[in-house]
């Protein structure tokens, strides 16, 4: 995160409502597959790692505050949505798991999407006063 302009509190909002959704995906994944509803025909670990690999990527860039990272890694939770959508209309056991894996998924992409653009808008307008300022 660029520590030398500061996070607006609109911004900041959407840093904690994409992180908790970002989070939320680690947490709720092993979770479901290993404890609360464990697959009966495949082993529930292969799922947890086949799910959480992609999340592994925007880590680094998340927790720093990148908005290149946000904007990219919102289009990444766009997977656990669909995953969502397959499980809710499957209409099996686990729906109220699937709608909240859809909720987080959600949070994920909306924060992302919202940070990025308004933590893009401020980096330019510091830039743009950083250089009027050196000109005059």
């Amino acid at each position: 995160m660029n520590t030398l302009v500061p996070l607006a509190p609109r911004t900041r909002l959407f840093l904690q409502l994409t992180l908790a959704g970002y989070f939320g995906l680690w947490l709720l994944i092993p979770a479901w597959y290993l404890w609360l509803s464990p697959p009966e025909a495949f082993p529930g670990m292969m799922a947890v790692v086949i799910l959480l690999f992609p999340l592994i990527f925007p880590f680094r860039g998340l927790l720093r505050g990148r908005p290149y990272t946000f904007a990219w890694s919102g289009f990444l939770s766009l997977i656990y949505f669909l995953h969502a959508a397959g499980e809710l209309a499957a209409a099996g056991d686990d729906q109220r798991l699937a709608a909240l894996e859809m909720l987080f998924s959600i949070a994920f992409y909306t924060g992302a999407m919202l940070f990025a653009r308004l933590r893009g808008k401020e980096l330019k307008a510091a830039e743009e006063n950083t250089e009027g300022g050196e000109e005059g």
